[in-house]
Protein backbone atom coordinates (compact mmCIF):
# COMPACT_ATOMS: atom_id res chain seq x y z
CA UNK A 1 0.00 0.00 0.00
CA UNK A 2 2.85 2.36 0.91
CA UNK A 3 4.71 1.65 -2.35
CA UNK A 4 1.52 2.32 -4.36
CA UNK A 5 1.11 5.68 -2.62
CA UNK A 6 4.74 6.58 -3.38
CA UNK A 7 4.32 5.72 -7.05
CA UNK A 8 1.20 7.86 -7.34
CA UNK A 9 2.94 10.75 -5.62
CA UNK A 10 6.04 10.37 -7.83
CA UNK A 11 4.00 10.39 -11.02
CA UNK A 12 2.24 13.55 -9.84
CA UNK A 13 5.59 15.25 -9.14
CA UNK A 14 6.90 14.12 -12.53
CA UNK A 15 3.92 15.78 -14.18
CA UNK A 16 4.53 19.06 -12.33
CA UNK A 17 8.24 18.92 -13.13
CA UNK A 18 7.58 18.41 -16.82
CA UNK A 19 5.23 21.42 -16.94
CA UNK A 20 7.94 23.59 -15.34
CA UNK A 21 10.54 22.35 -17.84
CA UNK A 22 8.22 23.11 -20.74
CA UNK A 23 7.67 26.66 -19.51
CA UNK A 24 11.44 27.21 -19.27
CA UNK A 25 11.95 25.73 -22.73
CA UNK A 26 9.31 27.99 -24.24
CA UNK A 27 11.38 31.02 -23.24
CA UNK A 28 14.30 29.81 -25.35
CA UNK A 29 14.78 30.98 -28.90
CA UNK A 30 12.68 28.86 -31.27
CA UNK A 31 14.66 26.25 -33.22
CA UNK A 32 14.80 26.87 -36.95
CA UNK A 33 13.40 23.79 -38.66
CA UNK A 34 14.04 22.57 -42.16
CA UNK A 35 11.00 22.39 -44.40
CA UNK A 36 10.04 18.85 -45.44
CA UNK A 37 6.72 17.09 -44.95
CA UNK A 38 4.61 14.28 -46.38
CA UNK A 39 4.28 15.88 -49.83
CA UNK A 40 8.07 15.99 -50.14
CA UNK A 41 8.40 12.39 -48.95
CA UNK A 42 5.87 11.25 -51.56
CA UNK A 43 7.75 13.09 -54.33
CA UNK A 44 11.05 11.42 -53.50
CA UNK A 45 9.22 8.16 -52.58
CA UNK A 46 11.48 7.68 -49.56
CA UNK A 47 10.82 8.03 -45.82
CA UNK A 48 14.11 8.36 -43.92
CA UNK A 49 13.97 7.24 -40.32
CA UNK A 50 16.45 7.92 -37.52
CA UNK A 51 16.77 4.69 -35.56
CA UNK A 52 18.89 3.33 -32.74
CA UNK A 53 20.81 0.07 -32.94
CA UNK A 54 18.47 -2.18 -30.95
CA UNK A 55 15.81 -4.92 -31.38
CA UNK A 56 13.06 -2.50 -30.36
CA UNK A 57 14.13 0.02 -33.00
CA UNK A 58 16.33 -1.30 -35.83
CA UNK A 59 19.29 -3.60 -36.36
CA UNK A 60 21.02 -5.56 -39.11
CA UNK A 61 21.31 -9.34 -39.01
CA UNK A 62 23.52 -10.79 -41.75
CA UNK A 63 22.82 -7.62 -43.71
CA UNK A 64 19.03 -7.78 -43.35
CA UNK A 65 16.99 -4.93 -41.86
CA UNK A 66 15.14 -5.96 -38.70
CA UNK A 67 13.68 -4.40 -35.54
CA UNK A 68 10.21 -3.75 -34.11
CA UNK A 69 9.82 -0.09 -35.04
CA UNK A 70 11.48 -0.63 -38.43
CA UNK A 71 9.02 -3.40 -39.29
CA UNK A 72 6.03 -1.28 -38.25
CA UNK A 73 7.19 1.52 -40.53
CA UNK A 74 8.05 -0.96 -43.29
CA UNK A 75 4.42 -2.12 -43.27
CA UNK A 76 3.33 1.54 -43.39
CA UNK A 77 5.67 2.23 -46.32
CA UNK A 78 4.32 -0.73 -48.32
CA UNK A 79 0.77 0.56 -47.94
CA UNK A 80 1.86 4.06 -48.92
CA UNK A 81 3.95 2.85 -51.89
CA UNK A 82 7.15 4.48 -50.66
CA UNK A 83 10.50 3.15 -49.46
CA UNK A 84 12.07 3.17 -46.02
CA UNK A 85 15.67 4.31 -45.66
CA UNK A 86 17.34 3.99 -42.27
CA UNK A 87 19.97 6.23 -40.73
CA UNK A 88 21.36 4.41 -37.71
CA UNK A 89 22.05 6.82 -34.85
CA UNK A 90 25.18 5.89 -32.90
CA UNK A 91 24.63 8.70 -30.41
CA UNK A 92 21.04 9.23 -29.28
CA UNK A 93 21.88 12.68 -27.93
CA UNK A 94 22.11 13.93 -31.53
CA UNK A 95 18.64 12.72 -32.64
CA UNK A 96 16.86 16.06 -32.40
CA UNK A 97 19.60 17.94 -34.26
CA UNK A 98 19.65 15.35 -37.04
CA UNK A 99 15.86 15.52 -37.36
CA UNK A 100 15.73 19.31 -37.49
CA UNK A 101 18.54 19.35 -40.08
CA UNK A 102 16.44 17.09 -42.34
CA UNK A 103 18.92 14.22 -42.04
CA UNK A 104 15.80 12.17 -41.36
CA UNK A 105 12.03 12.55 -41.45
CA UNK A 106 11.07 10.58 -38.36
CA UNK A 107 12.61 9.42 -35.08
CA UNK A 108 12.03 5.73 -34.37
CA UNK A 109 14.02 5.18 -31.18
CA UNK A 110 11.55 3.80 -28.60
CA UNK A 111 10.78 7.40 -27.63
CA UNK A 112 8.55 8.10 -24.62
CA UNK A 113 6.04 10.93 -24.98
CA UNK A 114 6.64 13.61 -22.34
CA UNK A 115 5.35 17.20 -22.10
CA UNK A 116 8.94 18.43 -22.39
CA UNK A 117 9.57 16.48 -25.59
CA UNK A 118 6.22 17.54 -27.02
CA UNK A 119 7.51 21.10 -26.85
CA UNK A 120 10.20 20.15 -29.40
CA UNK A 121 8.68 17.24 -31.33
CA UNK A 122 5.47 16.29 -33.09
CA UNK A 123 4.51 12.82 -31.85
CA UNK A 124 2.30 10.29 -33.55
CA UNK A 125 -0.37 8.58 -31.54
CA UNK A 126 1.23 5.95 -29.28
CA UNK A 127 1.61 2.43 -30.63
CA UNK A 128 2.83 0.99 -27.32
CA UNK A 129 2.24 1.56 -23.60
CA UNK A 130 5.02 0.67 -21.19
CA UNK A 131 6.61 1.63 -17.86
CA UNK A 132 10.11 1.91 -16.43
CA UNK A 133 11.70 -1.05 -14.67
CA UNK A 134 14.88 -1.76 -12.75
CA UNK A 135 17.33 -4.10 -14.47
CA UNK A 136 19.22 -6.23 -11.94
CA UNK A 137 21.17 -9.46 -12.05
CA UNK A 138 19.95 -12.69 -10.48
CA UNK A 139 22.40 -14.71 -8.31
CA UNK A 140 24.68 -17.20 -10.09
CA UNK A 141 22.76 -20.20 -8.74
CA UNK A 142 19.32 -18.68 -9.31
CA UNK A 143 18.03 -21.70 -11.24
CA UNK A 144 18.50 -23.91 -8.16
CA UNK A 145 16.87 -21.48 -5.76
CA UNK A 146 13.31 -21.66 -4.49
CA UNK A 147 11.07 -18.82 -5.62
CA UNK A 148 11.02 -17.30 -2.13
CA UNK A 149 14.81 -17.51 -1.88
CA UNK A 150 15.22 -15.82 -5.25
CA UNK A 151 12.87 -13.02 -4.23
CA UNK A 152 14.79 -12.47 -1.01
CA UNK A 153 18.03 -12.07 -3.00
CA UNK A 154 16.65 -9.33 -5.25
CA UNK A 155 15.65 -5.70 -4.88
CA UNK A 156 11.84 -5.95 -4.82
CA UNK A 157 10.90 -2.47 -3.53
CA UNK A 158 12.04 1.04 -4.32
CA UNK A 159 13.24 1.58 -0.75
CA UNK A 160 15.71 -1.31 -1.10
CA UNK A 161 17.66 0.75 -3.67
CA UNK A 162 18.97 2.93 -0.84
CA UNK A 163 22.71 3.58 -1.23
CA UNK A 164 23.01 1.68 -4.51
CA UNK A 165 24.94 2.71 -7.63
CA UNK A 166 22.91 2.92 -10.83
CA UNK A 167 23.91 3.71 -14.45
CA UNK A 168 21.37 5.62 -16.58
CA UNK A 169 21.38 7.47 -19.93
CA UNK A 170 21.50 11.12 -18.89
CA UNK A 171 19.06 12.45 -21.51
CA UNK A 172 16.40 9.81 -20.89
CA UNK A 173 13.15 9.86 -18.98
CA UNK A 174 14.76 7.16 -16.79
CA UNK A 175 17.38 9.64 -15.56
CA UNK A 176 14.80 12.22 -14.55
CA UNK A 177 12.59 9.63 -12.89
CA UNK A 178 15.33 8.06 -10.76
CA UNK A 179 16.45 11.53 -9.64
CA UNK A 180 12.91 12.29 -8.49
CA UNK A 181 12.76 9.00 -6.62
CA UNK A 182 16.13 9.67 -5.04
CA UNK A 183 15.15 13.12 -3.80
CA UNK A 184 11.68 12.15 -2.65
CA UNK A 185 12.65 9.01 -0.75
CA UNK A 186 16.14 10.22 0.27
CA UNK A 187 17.66 7.03 -1.13
CA UNK A 188 21.22 8.37 -1.25
CA UNK A 189 21.65 6.77 -4.68
CA UNK A 190 24.81 7.25 -6.72
CA UNK A 191 23.32 7.97 -10.17
CA UNK A 192 25.94 7.76 -12.90
CA UNK A 193 24.95 9.60 -16.11
CA UNK A 194 25.72 7.76 -19.36
CA UNK A 195 26.24 9.45 -22.74
CA UNK A 196 23.98 8.68 -25.70
CA UNK A 197 26.54 6.48 -27.46
CA UNK A 198 25.86 3.73 -24.91
CA UNK A 199 22.49 2.10 -25.60
CA UNK A 200 20.01 0.54 -23.19
CA UNK A 201 20.97 -2.83 -24.67
CA UNK A 202 24.63 -2.17 -23.83
CA UNK A 203 23.73 -1.36 -20.23
CA UNK A 204 21.50 -4.42 -19.89
CA UNK A 205 24.30 -6.62 -21.21
CA UNK A 206 26.67 -5.03 -18.71
CA UNK A 207 24.29 -5.90 -15.87
CA UNK A 208 23.99 -9.48 -17.13
CA UNK A 209 27.78 -9.85 -17.42
CA UNK A 210 28.46 -8.43 -13.94
CA UNK A 211 30.10 -5.22 -15.18
CA UNK A 212 27.51 -3.05 -13.41
CA UNK A 213 24.75 -3.89 -10.93
CA UNK A 214 21.77 -1.78 -11.98
CA UNK A 215 20.27 0.21 -14.81
CA UNK A 216 16.79 1.35 -15.84
CA UNK A 217 14.89 0.95 -19.09
CA UNK A 218 11.37 0.60 -20.45
CA UNK A 219 9.58 -2.66 -19.78
CA UNK A 220 9.16 -3.45 -23.49
CA UNK A 221 12.92 -3.09 -24.05
CA UNK A 222 13.61 -5.16 -20.95
CA UNK A 223 11.21 -7.89 -22.06
CA UNK A 224 12.96 -8.36 -25.40
CA UNK A 225 16.38 -8.41 -23.76
CA UNK A 226 15.26 -10.97 -21.19
CA UNK A 227 15.03 -13.38 -24.14
CA UNK A 228 18.81 -13.07 -24.50
CA UNK A 229 19.85 -12.56 -20.89
CA UNK A 230 17.87 -14.98 -18.75
CA UNK A 231 19.81 -13.96 -15.63
CA UNK A 232 18.29 -10.46 -15.45
CA UNK A 233 15.26 -9.55 -13.38
CA UNK A 234 12.89 -6.87 -14.69
CA UNK A 235 10.02 -7.00 -12.22
CA UNK A 236 10.49 -3.86 -10.11
CA UNK A 237 8.29 -1.13 -11.55
CA UNK A 238 9.69 2.40 -11.21
CA UNK A 239 7.06 4.55 -12.96
CA UNK A 240 3.49 4.69 -14.04
CA UNK A 241 2.38 3.91 -17.59
CA UNK A 242 4.14 5.81 -20.38
CA UNK A 243 3.38 6.00 -24.10
CA UNK A 244 5.86 5.21 -26.89
CA UNK A 245 5.47 6.84 -30.32
CA UNK A 246 7.27 7.97 -33.46
CA UNK A 247 8.26 11.63 -33.58
CA UNK A 248 8.67 14.16 -36.38
CA UNK A 249 9.54 17.84 -36.58
CA UNK A 250 7.03 20.30 -35.20
CA UNK A 251 6.22 21.37 -38.76
CA UNK A 252 5.74 17.80 -40.10
CA UNK A 253 1.99 17.84 -39.57
CA UNK A 254 1.07 16.00 -42.79
CA UNK A 255 3.48 13.16 -42.07
CA UNK A 256 2.26 12.68 -38.50
CA UNK A 257 -1.40 12.85 -39.59
CA UNK A 258 -0.74 10.23 -42.30
CA UNK A 259 0.95 7.84 -39.88
CA UNK A 260 -1.84 8.36 -37.34
CA UNK A 261 -4.44 7.54 -39.98
CA UNK A 262 -2.57 4.31 -40.79
CA UNK A 263 -2.11 3.35 -37.13
CA UNK A 264 -5.83 3.78 -36.46
CA UNK A 265 -7.18 1.90 -39.47
CA UNK A 266 -9.01 -1.21 -38.25
CA UNK A 267 -7.68 -3.19 -41.20
CA UNK A 268 -4.11 -2.60 -39.95
CA UNK A 269 -4.65 -3.80 -36.38
CA UNK A 270 -3.88 -7.44 -37.14
CA UNK A 271 -0.66 -6.46 -38.94
CA UNK A 272 0.47 -4.22 -36.07
CA UNK A 273 -0.42 -6.95 -33.57
CA UNK A 274 1.58 -9.55 -35.49
CA UNK A 275 4.70 -7.33 -35.56
CA UNK A 276 4.37 -6.87 -31.78
CA UNK A 277 4.08 -10.63 -31.24
CA UNK A 278 7.15 -11.29 -33.40
CA UNK A 279 9.37 -9.08 -31.27
CA UNK A 280 7.92 -9.33 -27.79
CA UNK A 281 6.61 -12.89 -27.61
CA UNK A 282 8.78 -15.02 -29.92
CA UNK A 283 12.34 -15.84 -28.94
CA UNK A 284 13.37 -17.44 -32.23
CA UNK A 285 13.26 -14.11 -34.09
CA UNK A 286 14.50 -11.73 -31.42
CA UNK A 287 17.39 -14.06 -30.54
CA UNK A 288 18.95 -13.06 -33.87
CA UNK A 289 19.78 -9.72 -32.31
CA UNK A 290 22.54 -11.27 -30.18
CA UNK A 291 23.81 -13.79 -32.69
CA UNK A 292 26.95 -13.39 -34.75
CA UNK A 293 26.68 -10.82 -37.56
CA UNK A 294 24.09 -8.75 -35.68
CA UNK A 295 24.88 -5.05 -35.25
CA UNK A 296 23.41 -5.23 -31.74
CA UNK A 297 26.07 -7.76 -30.75
CA UNK A 298 28.94 -6.45 -32.84
CA UNK A 299 28.77 -3.20 -34.78
CA UNK A 300 31.93 -4.05 -36.72
CA UNK A 301 30.84 -7.31 -38.37
CA UNK A 302 28.36 -7.47 -41.25
CA UNK A 303 28.90 -10.93 -42.76
CA UNK A 304 31.22 -13.95 -42.52
CA UNK A 305 33.18 -12.50 -45.44
CA UNK A 306 33.96 -8.97 -44.27
CA UNK A 307 37.73 -9.38 -44.24
CA UNK A 308 37.76 -11.00 -47.69
CA UNK A 309 35.50 -8.29 -49.10
CA UNK A 310 37.58 -5.50 -47.54
CA UNK A 311 40.82 -6.96 -48.85
CA UNK A 312 39.55 -7.46 -52.40
CA UNK A 313 37.70 -4.12 -52.46
CA UNK A 314 40.92 -2.33 -51.55
CA UNK A 315 42.65 -3.73 -54.63
CA UNK A 316 40.25 -1.83 -56.92
CA UNK A 317 39.55 1.16 -54.64
CA UNK A 318 35.90 0.35 -53.96
CA UNK A 319 34.09 0.74 -50.65
CA UNK A 320 33.65 -2.70 -49.05
CA UNK A 321 30.19 -1.69 -47.86
CA UNK A 322 29.03 -1.19 -51.46
CA UNK A 323 30.38 -4.61 -52.44
CA UNK A 324 28.60 -6.07 -49.39
CA UNK A 325 25.33 -4.40 -50.47
CA UNK A 326 25.67 -5.99 -53.92
CA UNK A 327 26.37 -9.44 -52.47
CA UNK A 328 23.40 -9.17 -50.10
CA UNK A 329 21.16 -8.15 -53.00
CA UNK A 330 22.37 -11.11 -55.05
CA UNK A 331 22.60 -13.92 -52.51
CA UNK A 332 22.14 -12.66 -48.94
CA UNK A 333 25.71 -13.91 -48.34
CA UNK A 334 24.76 -17.54 -49.09
CA UNK A 335 27.56 -19.23 -51.08
CA UNK A 336 25.39 -22.09 -52.33
CA UNK A 337 22.30 -20.06 -53.23
CA UNK A 338 20.91 -20.94 -56.69
CA UNK A 339 18.16 -19.11 -58.58
CA UNK A 340 15.38 -20.63 -60.70
CA UNK A 341 17.33 -19.52 -63.79
CA UNK A 342 20.48 -21.38 -62.72
CA UNK A 343 22.52 -18.46 -61.39
CA UNK A 344 24.55 -19.44 -58.35
CA UNK A 345 26.99 -18.32 -55.67
CA UNK A 346 27.56 -15.10 -53.75
CA UNK A 347 27.33 -12.97 -56.93
CA UNK A 348 24.76 -15.18 -58.69
CA UNK A 349 26.81 -15.79 -61.83
CA UNK A 350 25.16 -17.63 -64.69
CA UNK A 351 27.10 -20.84 -65.55
CA UNK A 352 28.70 -19.44 -68.73
CA UNK A 353 29.83 -16.25 -66.97
CA UNK A 354 31.11 -18.23 -63.99
CA UNK A 355 33.20 -20.44 -66.26
CA UNK A 356 34.74 -17.43 -67.98
CA UNK A 357 35.83 -16.13 -64.55
CA UNK A 358 37.17 -19.51 -63.46
CA UNK A 359 34.61 -20.47 -60.82
CA UNK A 360 32.04 -23.23 -60.37
CA UNK A 361 29.34 -24.20 -57.87
CA UNK A 362 31.96 -25.72 -55.60
CA UNK A 363 34.32 -22.74 -55.63
CA UNK A 364 35.31 -21.23 -52.29
CA UNK A 365 33.84 -17.98 -51.00
CA UNK A 366 37.22 -16.33 -51.60
CA UNK A 367 37.23 -17.39 -55.27
CA UNK A 368 33.64 -16.21 -55.73
CA UNK A 369 34.35 -12.82 -54.18
CA UNK A 370 37.47 -12.33 -56.30
CA UNK A 371 35.56 -13.24 -59.48
CA UNK A 372 32.61 -10.99 -58.66
CA UNK A 373 34.79 -7.99 -57.89
CA UNK A 374 36.86 -8.62 -61.01
CA UNK A 375 33.72 -8.54 -63.16
CA UNK A 376 32.38 -5.40 -61.45
CA UNK A 377 35.70 -3.63 -61.93
CA UNK A 378 35.89 -4.65 -65.60
CA UNK A 379 32.38 -3.32 -66.28
CA UNK A 380 33.11 -0.14 -64.32
CA UNK A 381 36.27 0.64 -66.31
CA UNK A 382 34.35 0.07 -69.54
CA UNK A 383 31.65 2.53 -68.48
CA UNK A 384 34.17 5.17 -67.43
CA UNK A 385 35.23 5.41 -71.07
CA UNK A 386 31.68 6.45 -72.01
CA UNK A 387 30.33 8.09 -68.83
CA UNK A 388 32.81 10.53 -67.35
CA UNK A 389 31.08 10.95 -63.98
CA UNK A 390 32.37 8.18 -61.69
CA UNK A 391 29.14 7.91 -59.69
CA UNK A 392 27.03 7.61 -62.83
CA UNK A 393 29.49 5.01 -64.15
CA UNK A 394 28.84 3.05 -60.94
CA UNK A 395 25.07 3.12 -61.53
CA UNK A 396 25.53 1.84 -65.08
CA UNK A 397 27.91 -0.84 -63.80
CA UNK A 398 25.26 -2.19 -61.43
CA UNK A 399 22.60 -2.08 -64.15
CA UNK A 400 24.92 -4.04 -66.45
CA UNK A 401 25.70 -6.56 -63.71
CA UNK A 402 21.97 -7.20 -63.35
CA UNK A 403 20.63 -6.94 -66.89
CA UNK A 404 23.60 -7.31 -69.22
CA UNK A 405 25.27 -4.64 -71.36
CA UNK A 406 22.93 -5.07 -74.36
CA UNK A 407 19.73 -4.09 -72.52
CA UNK A 408 21.43 -1.12 -70.85
CA UNK A 409 22.62 0.10 -74.26
CA UNK A 410 19.04 -0.24 -75.56
CA UNK A 411 17.78 1.92 -72.69
CA UNK A 412 20.46 4.53 -73.44
CA UNK A 413 19.48 4.68 -77.11
CA UNK A 414 15.82 5.12 -76.11
CA UNK A 415 16.83 7.87 -73.65
CA UNK A 416 18.64 9.74 -76.42
CA UNK A 417 15.69 9.36 -78.79
CA UNK A 418 13.24 10.74 -76.21
CA UNK A 419 15.49 13.70 -75.32
CA UNK A 420 16.77 12.36 -72.03
CA UNK A 421 20.38 12.31 -70.87
CA UNK A 422 21.86 8.97 -71.91
CA UNK A 423 24.78 9.42 -69.48
CA UNK A 424 22.60 9.89 -66.39
CA UNK A 425 20.93 6.92 -64.76
CA UNK A 426 18.25 8.21 -62.36
CA UNK A 427 15.22 9.89 -63.97
CA UNK A 428 16.74 9.36 -67.41
CA UNK A 429 18.07 5.97 -68.56
CA UNK A 430 16.35 4.13 -65.70
CA UNK A 431 12.96 5.33 -66.99
CA UNK A 432 13.74 3.87 -70.40
CA UNK A 433 14.84 0.64 -68.74
CA UNK A 434 11.33 0.44 -67.27
CA UNK A 435 9.85 1.03 -70.72
CA UNK A 436 11.64 -1.98 -72.22
CA UNK A 437 8.72 -4.14 -71.04
CA UNK A 438 6.27 -2.17 -73.26
CA UNK A 439 5.76 -3.05 -76.97
CA UNK A 440 5.92 0.59 -78.05
CA UNK A 441 9.49 0.75 -76.81
CA UNK A 442 10.99 -2.72 -77.21
CA UNK A 443 9.74 -2.81 -80.83
CA UNK A 444 11.45 0.49 -81.57
CA UNK A 445 14.12 0.13 -84.26
CA UNK A 446 16.82 1.51 -81.89
CA UNK A 447 16.29 -1.46 -79.55
CA UNK A 448 18.61 -4.33 -80.55
CA UNK A 449 18.02 -6.84 -77.74
CA UNK A 450 14.24 -7.03 -77.45
CA UNK A 451 11.90 -6.98 -74.49
CA UNK A 452 12.99 -7.33 -70.86
CA UNK A 453 11.46 -6.87 -67.39
CA UNK A 454 13.10 -3.53 -66.78
CA UNK A 455 11.49 -3.15 -63.36
CA UNK A 456 13.99 -5.67 -61.97
CA UNK A 457 17.02 -3.63 -63.01
CA UNK A 458 15.31 -0.37 -62.07
CA UNK A 459 14.71 -1.71 -58.53
CA UNK A 460 18.10 -3.42 -58.35
CA UNK A 461 20.20 -0.26 -58.77
CA UNK A 462 18.03 1.73 -56.38
CA UNK A 463 17.95 -0.97 -53.69
CA UNK A 464 21.70 -1.64 -53.77
CA UNK A 465 22.54 2.02 -53.26
CA UNK A 466 19.83 2.42 -50.65
CA UNK A 467 21.29 -0.52 -48.74
CA UNK A 468 24.78 0.89 -49.24
CA UNK A 469 23.70 4.11 -47.51
CA UNK A 470 22.27 2.09 -44.62
CA UNK A 471 25.46 0.06 -44.32
CA UNK A 472 27.51 3.29 -44.25
CA UNK A 473 25.46 4.54 -41.29
CA UNK A 474 25.59 1.16 -39.53
CA UNK A 475 29.34 0.76 -40.11
CA UNK A 476 30.67 4.34 -40.15
CA UNK A 477 34.33 3.40 -39.95
CA UNK A 478 36.02 0.94 -42.25
CA UNK A 479 37.85 -1.56 -40.12
CA UNK A 480 41.04 -2.87 -41.66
Amino acid sequence: MQTRFFLFFIIFLAFLGSITSCKKKAKKEEIKLCQSDWDDIQKKEVLTILAENSPTSYFLYKGKNMGFEYELLHEFSKDMDIRIQVRMMHNLDSMLTALNNCEGDLIACNLTITPERENELNFTEPYLTTHQVLIQRKPKNWRKMKKSELQDSLVTSIEQLRGKKIFVWKNSTYFKQIHRLNELLKLNLLILPIEGDITSEDLIRMVSENEIDYTITDQNVAKINQNYYSNIDINLKLSGDQHIAFAGRKNSTQLIDTINYWLNLKSNQSTIGEVKRKYFDRKNLTNKAIQEYSTVLNEGQLSPYDELIKSESDTIGWDWRLISAIIYQESKFETYKESWAGAYGLFQFMPATATSYGISRSSSAESQIKAGIKKLNKNYNQWLKEVSDSTEAMYFTLATFNAGRGHVDDARRLAKKYNKNDSTWFNNVDKMMLNLSKPKYYRDKVVKNGMMRGIETYEYVYEVFERYEEYKHAFPTELK
